[in-house]
């Protein structure tokens, strides 16, 4: 039976249905986590606010709005290196820790052939093929923090006395949770018990044997602990997205694209409490490791029509990605023992890992937007530019044929569930203006994202505001851009949980993402 924070067997006598219930906010998370797109595109598109609805000519619109190809009449080759740079404090208990994670990347890569001219008489002018690689998020990411806890009720470790009391297990049928030929075990209560991080109540059994039973308790209870946790996370989404467009009267260009998605992620995450005073343990550690895999396709259509020689609009429609992932979750605990005279065979237990294989359906999107020019032809000087795009996160589904016909069912459900009570939908809005002086381009933009939780999680307010800023030259046969992005991030993380919420915390961390993006092509 599989369970994201907490993996029990079936004699711990809990049904499938409550372990869905325990895990559809887990996959509702994950659902968001990898459905969110907060901007991508080469330089010049990143500079505006990644305002892409109603621009065109540029190799970002083969996955925003592929109608953006029919403004090319000649082909291109470009690159975008990026630097990625995550500045995260953690506030806990009354302490603050910084951390930061910088990772370089290819945001993206593309190559678009612009057809030749049809005939003279023909109104359909020009068609366009484009491919391209696009990276859409980047879940690089780590933070600390640490404080002293005083609340002598709040460790880890007695979620561990809690589940082995409501189980009703006897110390042996813990014991029976490991495999001593590979130092594993099925569930983290069952590695608590090898490594005394949990101590049963004596008892002799109707065999005459001695044995253990609730209640359980913890050694060293009666003191406070110094809590540190360190999370790293590293992985990215991205896409293969190839289009096609043309335009009718140089006046209606329509486009559509294709996009074969993959998914990278992975997370470590380490929680220590070092006992202060204590008699018995040093420290203690839990450790948990998740990597996910995944592919998936998703289709767009877009149009942009140009309404008079100095305005022009679009918008363009993406379909919900089509995704399955597959997950490897792995736990382990280690202590460090301070007490010579105690018993233990070990200092870590690791439990045996957990694999799930599920289906993510991700958001549908719809954007439209307007572009007003500075001038006409050779005389612009630029334009204005702005967009607003719907997200559907309430639409999101998760599903897994893992199971029975029945279970998989009511894990559908109850994710679903999960997601509606939490998501809803909101509407992006960005906006940007480039000035043309001669062959250098000066740009700015901003992206509003709303909160897209229901209520506010962890009373934190996630909405998104993105600045950004950039320059660029080009000519006849060459181009380049570069670009800077920023925006500051607030979310809460919560090493463990117990049933009174006074027992335990949460770090508000606050995470500041830079992005410098560079872009070259030519001409050709």
């Amino acid at each position: 039976m599989k369970n994201r924070q907490l993996i029990l067997t079936a004699a711990m006598a809990l049904s499938l249905q409550a372990a869905f219930g325990q895990t559809a906010d887990i996959y509702a998370g994950e659902a968001f986590r990898f459905s969110e797109i907060p901007q991508y595109g080469t330089a010049r598109f990143r500079a505006l606010g990644g305002n892409q609805a109603a621009l065109g000519g540029d190799a970002s619109s083969i996955v925003s709005n592929p109608a953006g190809l029919g403004f090319y009449n000649r082909s291109e080759l470009s690159i975008s290196p990026s630097v990625v740079v995550n500045s995260a404090t953690g506030n806990y208990i009354g302490s603050t820790l910084t951390d930061s994670k910088t990772k370089p990347v290819i945001s993206q890569l593309g190559l678009v052939l612009a057809g030749g001219d049809r005939n003279y008489n023909s109104r359909w002018k020009r068609s366009v093929f484009g491919i391209t690689y696009m990276q859409t998020n980047n879940f690089s990411n780590r933070f600390s923090f640490s404080g002293r806890n005083n609340n002598t009720n709040s460790s880890f470790v007695q979620g561990f006395v809690n589940d082995a009391n409501s189980s009703g297990l006897t110390g042996s049928q813990l014991d029976a949770e490991y495999d001593s030929r590979t130092g594993q075990a099925n569930s983290l209560p069952g590695a608590a018990y090898q490594l005394f991080l949990i101590d049963g109540t004596p008892f002799t059994n109707s065999q005459g044997q001695e044995d253990s039973r609730a209640p359980y308790r913890r050694y060293d209870a009666n003191v406070p602990r110094d809590q540190r946790n360190t999370y790293e996370a590293n992985g990215a989404s991205s896409q293969w997205t190839a289009a096609y467009a043309g335009n009718l009267d140089d006046k209606f260009y329509i486009g559509a694209s294709i996009s074969l998605t993959r998914l990278r992620f992975n997370s470590d995450n380490v929680f220590t409490e070092t006992v202060v005073g204590g008699q018995v343990f040093n420290s203690n550690t839990q450790r948990d490791q998740l990597s996910v895999r995944g592919s998936g396709l998703n289709v767009a259509l877009g149009m942009i029509y140009k309404v008079a020689p100095t305005l022009q609009v679009g918008a363009t429609l993406t379909t919900p990605t089509w995704s399955q992932f597959q997950e490897t979750f792995n736990q382990g605990l280690s202590v460090s023992v301070k007490d010579p005279n105690l018993p233990i065979d070990r200092n870590s237990v690791d439990v045996f890992p957990s694999d799930f294989n599920y289906t993510v359906t991700s958001p549908l999107r719809a954007s439209g937007g307007a572009t007003v020019f500075l001038g006409q032809g050779a005389k612009s000087i630029g334009f204005l530019t702005a967009s607003a795009e719907y997200v559907g996160y309430s639409g999101m589904r998760v599903g897994t044929n893992f199971y029975n016909s029945q279970s998989n069912t009511d894990f559908r459900n109850d994710v679903r569930s999960a997601i509606q009570r939490t998501y809803q939908n909101v509407i992006n809005f960005r906006a940007g203006a480039e000035i043309r002086v001669g062959m250098m381009r000066f740009r700015a933009g901003a992206a509003y994202m709303p909160d897209p939780y229901v209520k506010k999680l962890d009373n934190i307010d996630r909405t998104k505001l993105l600045v950004s800023g950039g320059i660029g030259v080009r000519n006849e046969r060459f181009f380049a851009d570069i670009a800077g992005s920023f925006n500051a991030v607030k979310s809460a993380f919560t090493p463990y949980t117990l049933p009174n919420s006074r027992d335990y915390a949460s770090a508000e961390i606050n995470n500041k993402l830079t992005t410098v993006s560079l872009s070259v092509g030519t001409f050709f």
